[in-house]
């Protein structure tokens, strides 16, 4: 029998809200945060602000090997979804002001919690069956 034929006996359950009717953040806001450190340069962004806690934007291009233009780009994108702090001071030696990235604490969360938490359990279970 097709299964486009068969008749359902069963009803179908809805899953419940993602959100808190009170949540601090939208569905959209969230799935914006997911796309952002989906793309390779923008995760491997975060990952070095986590394990660095703050850099100035000097080093941090530095240490993503990334075209300037492309940099920025992506840089911005994280601050505009809110996975990025962006703070600007002034240096006692300096003329004018530098600026600093910091990952927010929904950005090391994301981080942590997610993409990074699958990558451990991948690695626990090849350990597992090896």
């Amino acid at each position: 029998m097709s299964e486009t034929n068969r008749h359902s006996t069963t009803e179908v359950r809805q899953p419940e809200p993602p959100l808190p009717e009170d949540s601090g953040l939208t569905l959209e806001e969230y799935l914006a945060m997911q796309q952002a450190i989906s793309h390779m340069t923008r995760f491997r962004i975060l990952r070095t602000l986590v394990a660095n806690d703050e850099l100035s934007a000097a080093d941090l291009k530095a240490a993503v090997d990334v075209e300037s233009n492309n940099f920025h780009y992506h840089l911005d994108e994280l601050v505009d979804v809110g996975l990025v702090d962006k703070r600007q001071r002034r240096t006692a030696d300096s003329q004018g002001f530098y600026t600093y990235y910091r990952p927010t604490a929904m950005g090391r969360g994301i981080l942590e919690h997610g993409v990074e938490e699958l990558m451990r359990r991948e690695r626990e279970f090849n350990d597992v069956y090896s």
